[in-house]
């Protein structure tokens, strides 16, 4: 088994929090570790979308860029899977890859976003970020104009088909088990969208393209392009040891987290989609750079505080003010 040094800080995850998080540590001169799975959850998007300066840039290229990024700071990026993670002997932080490589740091930002679950149904999964889309903010703009159906799942669902609405006059609603009340089967109707209360039982292609629904009946509806809200579950595999409280919400499990990204873990942040389930790449990113910068600010303060000299008595400490005191109000430093 090979080990290494303590870093400062390992980022487990490689998506866009987990790089923006370690580009702000290594900039700010600390040794980092970025632990990339390679299996981010944009993988099959043909481009990254509402991202100001880079909107149509392909993931692979975006991440690519931020490795780059990264490591012309110092910081290492290990590709690997962690199968296990907690707090060593002295206190500090010890992560266990697959091919049995030992990491040990000081603090831990947990970037390791969720995974999608799907509806189960035959024919649905293959068109997973191409035909089958979830948000019209990602993808809308690439789908409008389409003949666009809306599986409902949830309460979501009813979200979604005002969403896909404004980018299509075509736009039909598959309740499933979602319940409508008359307001809304109203509102839908002023705005053209056809409902659909028979069951659906699968999803017709041409071998490469959605071209429609069968129903439970047998009558296929024919679309071209099919949203709907996933179950999005924090990815927390290999993880156990660190005991992050987590907790259901309406659309699927987080983890739980304060400001910035801190957790009930002491020494360990979380940021992006681990802990925020609707966040695009824009606010994953921005939120691993807060978390970084935080991370950052608590080392400062724990070196600063194992600076001091032993034994720090309250004497001394009314000296070293005063001696603050003294160089701030006549600018020269007092007599030692």
């Amino acid at each position: 088994m090979s080990t290494t040094h303590t870093v400062d800080v390992v980022v487990i995850g490689g998506g866009a929090a987990g790089l923006n998080g370690a580009l702000m540590l290594a900039r700010s001169r600390r040794t980092v570790v970025v632990i990339d799975g390679g299996d981010p959850r944009n993988a099959p998007a043909e481009g990254v979308h509402g991202l100001l300066a880079l909107d149509g840039t392909p993931p692979a290229e975006l991440l690519r860029r931020g490795r780059e990024d990264v490591r012309r700071y110092g910081g290492r990026i290990v590709a690997g899977r962690v199968v296990s993670a907690g707090r060593d002997d002295d206190d500090d932080f010890r992560v266990e890859l697959a091919d049995d490589t030992v990491l040990r740091a000081r603090r831990l930002l947990v970037a390791t976003g969720l995974r999608d679950e799907l509806p189960d149904l035959p024919g649905l999964a293959e068109h997973w970020g191409r035909g089958l889309v979830h948000c019209p903010y990602c993808h809308g703009w690439e789908v409008r104009d389409e003949a666009i159906g809306v599986l409902g799942v949830g309460p979501a669902s009813l979200h979604q088909v005002l969403l896909f609405r404004q980018l299509s006059d075509d736009v039909v609603f598959f309740r499933g088990d979602v319940e409508l009340d008359g307001r809304t089967r109203a509102r839908f109707e002023a705005r053209g969208v056809r409902v659909v209360d028979t069951p659906v039982a699968g999803v017709e292609s041409d071998g490469h393209s959605i071209t429609g629904v069968r129903l439970a009946d047998g009558r296929i509806v024919p679309r071209t392009v099919l949203a709907v809200a996933t179950t999005m579950l924090a990815r927390t595999d290999g993880l156990d040891g660190l005991a992050l409280p987590t907790e259901d919400v309406q659309h699927g499990r987080r983890v739980v987290s304060g400001p910035a990204g801190t957790t009930a873990v002491p020494g360990v942040w979380v940021a992006g989609n681990v802990t925020d389930l609707t966040a695009q790449v824009g606010a994953s990113a921005a939120a691993g750079a807060l978390a970084g910068a935080h991370i950052n600010a608590d080392l400062a303060a724990a070196e600063a505080e194992a600076a001091v000299p032993e034994p720090f008595s309250p004497a001394s400490e009314a000296a070293l003010t005063a001696r603050i005191v003294g160089e701030r109000r006549h600018g020269l430093p007092l007599p030692a």
